[in-house]
C-alpha cells in the first residue's frame, strides 16, 4: 500500500450544473498516487434508430447520493489501494455530446483505479435511482430504464 499524505475523500456530486471533466479530474489527484483513471458518460445522438437530441435526468437528490455512498464504500473494500472517488452526475437537460456523468478514481497503480472506475459505472447504472428521459428529434420522448437497473426491478414488486 502507499505512504497516504493525505486522508482518502469520497466526493459526490448530483447537480444539475454542467459538468467539468477537469475538476473532476484535479479532484482525485494525489502525490502518492500515479494513476487516475476517469469514466464521461456523454449523451449520444441516436438509440435504437430514433435521433436523440437531448437527455433529460430526474432523481431524488438524497436517496441518490446515499446509494453512490454505497458504492464507494464497496470500492474501498474491494479495492483497499483506491485513493480518492469523485462521482459526479448531471440532472436536468444534457445535450448530444454532454457529460451526464463523470467518475474519477485515483490509486497508485492503474489496474485498481481501471477496475473501480467499471464498477462504478455498471453499479451506479444498475442500483442509483436517477431517471432519464430520451427526447428525440420530433419532441417525442421516452423515460428509459438502464437494462441494468435492479433497484428499478426490485422496487416494481
Amino acid at each position: 500500500m502507499c505512504e497516504l499524505e493525505e486522508e482518502p475523500k469520497d466526493l459526490i456530486k448530483v447537480t444539475y450544473e454542467k459538468l467539468s471533466t477537469d475538476e473532476v479530474a484535479e479532484s482525485v489527484k494525489s502525490p502518492s498516487c500515479g494513476a487516475v483513471s476517469l469514466f464521461i458518460g456523454t449523451t449520444r445522438n441516436h438509440f435504437e434508430g430514433r435521433k436523440v437530441v437531448r437527455l433529460e435526468y430526474e432523481a431524488y437528490i438524497p436517496m441518490a447520493e446515499s446509494e453512490i455512498k454505497k458504492i464507494c464504500r464497496t470500492i474501498r473494500n474491494q479495492w483497499p489501494e483506491i485513493q480518492h472517488i469523485s462521482v459526479y452526475h448531471r440532472l436536468g437537460l444534457v445535450n448530444v455530446t454532454e457529460a451526464s456523468v463523470i467518475i474519477a478514481i485515483s490509486s497508485p497503480h492503474r489496474n485498481e483505479s481501471f477496475e473501480a472506475v467499471k464498477y462504478c459505472i455498471d453499479t451506479l447504472k444498475a442500483t442509483v435511482p436517477i431517471w432519464k428521459k430520451e427526447i428525440y428529434d420530433n419532441e417525442e420522448y421516452t423515460w428509459k430504464e438502464n437494462k441494468e437497473c435492479q433497484w428499478a426491478k426490485n422496487n416494481q414488486k
